[in-house]
């Protein structure tokens, strides 16, 4: 049988170790900064903690790396931070940010633990799911203990099973519609949720950003998402659901950036591909043709946005190159 020490990465493997060590050396910059700004002890406790997982993580990626004499990413480092940087957000903030961003985290591990086939891989992507778990439990306790936390929207328990027996299900702009099934209020609230947090990280991000070239592009970003709130809102709304309030307030008026524009164009970035992720799914569990056809919109949009921030980070030397497969036609000697 085959060494474990002399079977190397697979492709799945090294795309979910590289993008882990990526997201993590951004997580580092962003959590000392929110610890060095944080206020209220509990919330500080929580960020410690993060920040404590996401710099173990940095080294065991850092063993596995070497282990195959695979380059270590250059990823974001002290030049992207600066934790003397006035404060930008509000305490409450960063608690919502820590849940959407382990939320996050735990789907991404998952994905990647799936396509994990060495033992060392798999367990460590195993480790992380637990890590993930352990901090969205935290977050989530104080966001309840602190009167924080916005649960999504409570529906009637049905009396009996049914069935779909008209076509008129899937109806959505003409007719009459019906009402929403849980599966889409869960979508829609998520999506809303998602949206809120990533507008209140573009107001302030797009406030502090160096280049007017970047502060534009994340102002557009905002807008985006302001737009996308707007038609989830309307939609819970016109089904007598509630809709999210607003975290503009979370903002705060610095104009000095914490961080450098190269982490916050990466930043938005990953947010924006999130939601394509997230509204695929979302498309795809929608039955109401007004739904498809919002999602389809979105999706459009924010491959757009996505496309524009790569050739930003490419035209200012910020985006790193993924691994990628030997070109062997550039390398023949014809």
């Amino acid at each position: 049988m085959q060494s474990e020490k002399n079977i190397k990465l697979t492709s799945a493997e090294i795309s979910q170790l590289w993008s882990a060590y990526m997201n993590d050396s951004l997580s580092i910059c962003v959590l000392k900064y929110f610890l060095a700004k944080a206020e209220d002890p509990e919330i500080r406790l929580v960020v410690e903690y993060a920040l404590g997982l996401a710099e173990a993580h940095i080294k065991k990626l850092t063993v596995i790396f070497k282990g195959e004499k695979f380059p270590i990413p250059y990823g974001f480092k002290e030049e992207d931070v600066d934790i003397t940087a006035p404060r930008l957000f509000s305490d409450p903030y960063f608690l919502y940010y820590l849940l959407q961003w382990s939320s996050l985290g735990l789907e991404a591990y998952s994905i990647s633990l799936s396509l994990a086939t060495r033992s060392d891989v798999f367990d460590y992507f195993s480790e992380c799911i637990d890590d993930s778990k352990k901090l969205l439990k935290k977050t989530g306790d104080v966001l309840l203990s602190k009167g924080l936390y916005i649960r999504a929207p409570y529906v009637t328990t049905p009396e009996k099973v049914d069935f779909i027996r008209k076509q008129n299900f899937l109806t959505g702009w003409f007719g009459e519609r019906r009402s929403l099934t849980t599966l889409e209020v869960t979508n829609l609230y998520a999506n809303l949720q998602r949206n809120v947090l990533a507008m209140a990280t573009f107001i302030g991000f797009s406030q502090v950003a160096k280049s007017k070239e970047v502060g534009r592009f994340i102002a557009r970003g905002k807008e985006i998402a302001s737009k996308h709130i707007e038609i989830y809102s309307s939609i819970l709304i016109e089904n007598a659901l509630p809709a999210s309030v607003s975290w503009d307030n979370q903002v705060l008026d610095s104009t000095v950036s914490p961080f450098s524009d190269k982490l916050m164009m990466f930043h938005v970035n990953g947010l924006a591909a999130g939601a394509i992720g997230y509204y695929g799914t979302s498309l795809s569990t929608s039955s109401r043709r007004d739904l498809s056809t919002h999602y389809l919109r979105f999706l459009g949009e924010v491959l757009k946005y996505t496309e524009d921030a790569a050739n930003i980070m490419i035209d200012n030397g910020w985006m790193e190159q993924p691994p990628k497969v030997v070109d062997h036609d550039k390398l023949a000697n014809t």
